[in-house]
């Protein structure tokens, strides 16, 4: 069943593209026609292409790896900041900052800086500076917060990227195409689909558009966390079956545990047989039965 449907689409305007004169000739095969001057999408080519990026997306989360979500422009900075931390994956919405991906350990390294910063006003140093020391440190604290805040738990590189303007992150997809990260995105008229692996033609300006598409693509990361949480929960089961049959294979499992175990299993292979030998004869003497009723 498709994630989403036509009349979503069309309430949604994920159908209007950018005026004839900026579009993007690559965007060809996912432009239904043009109306007033201004390019209209192919919403059967998004139900498509939305189908198979969530499809992606569930399998990357249930594999247990993280989607970087990318989105700097106004419209979507609120939207992807509320819907992608309700599944706990890590987004910039702030300024890209350059060479986050290709100069990982760098970025890495800033982070740990604000762990610092949150140490030392734990432990007491942080009162043992200058009042101008503090306030410079304070102010660091907040400036590495608004940029690197929301990627606190993103220990290594992204297994995956989603755009929202390619146009406007153009840093980030060559960082991820340099990196060989695949880069899920909306592709609006005016943008270049070839380097991006899994394009939705969608309308990259209103916020409901945005909204949709970023609604249906956490919705699949939930459904693969919850598949991943319930296999997790199935392996102690499994790994305690194993174990105890090495026990056996080895020996150590108490000689007195072992009879127990095997007199129990002769009881019920007893009781099987006796129950198979009482279908027998009831049904010997429904035979019987029959033929007599028959003479």
């Amino acid at each position: 069943m498709p994630r989403t449907n036509f009349k979503e689409l069309l309430d949604a305007g994920v159908h209007f593209g950018h005026l004839k004169r900026k579009w993007n000739p690559a965007m060809a095969p996912y432009i239904f026609m043009e109306r007033n001057g201004i390019h209209i999408i192919d919403l059967e080519k998004t139900i498509e292409k939305v189908d198979e990026a969530a499809s992606a997306m569930k399998h990357i989360a249930r594999s247990g790896k993280k989607v970087l979500f990318v989105a700097t422009k106004k419209q979507a900075k609120e939207i992807v900041a509320e819907k992608v931390k309700s599944v706990n994956m890590p987004y910039v919405t702030e300024r890209w900052p350059g060479g986050m991906l290709t100069n990982f350990p760098t970025i890495r390294k800033a982070v740990k800086k604000m762990s610092a910063i949150d140490k030392m006003s734990t432990d007491g140093t942080f009162m043992n500076l200058s009042k101008r020391e503090r306030l410079q440190v304070t102010r660091q604290r907040a400036k590495l917060e608004k940029t690197l805040g929301s990627i606190v738990d993103l220990t290594r590189l992204p297994s995956a990227l989603f755009i929202v303007d390619v146009c406007k992150e153009q840093i980030a997809v060559k960082e991820a195409k340099r990196l060989g990260i695949p880069v899920f995105a909306m592709v609006d008229t005016n943008s270049d689909p070839s380097d991006i692996e899994f394009p939705i033609p969608a309308n990259d300006d209103a916020s409901k558009s945005i909204s949709l598409i970023i609604g249906i693509m956490c919705q699949a990361i939930e459904e693969g966390l919850s598949e991943r949480k319930i296999e997790k929960d199935k392996e102690p089961q499994q790994k305690d079956k194993k174990v105890m049959r090495k026990d056996f294979e080895t020996g150590s499992v108490p000689a007195a545990i072992i009879e127990a175990l095997v007199e129990e299993e002769e009881e019920l292979e007893e009781e099987e047989e006796i129950d198979v030998l009482d279908d027998e004869d009831s049904a010997e003497v429904a035979d019987e039965t029959e033929e007599e009723e028959e003479e």
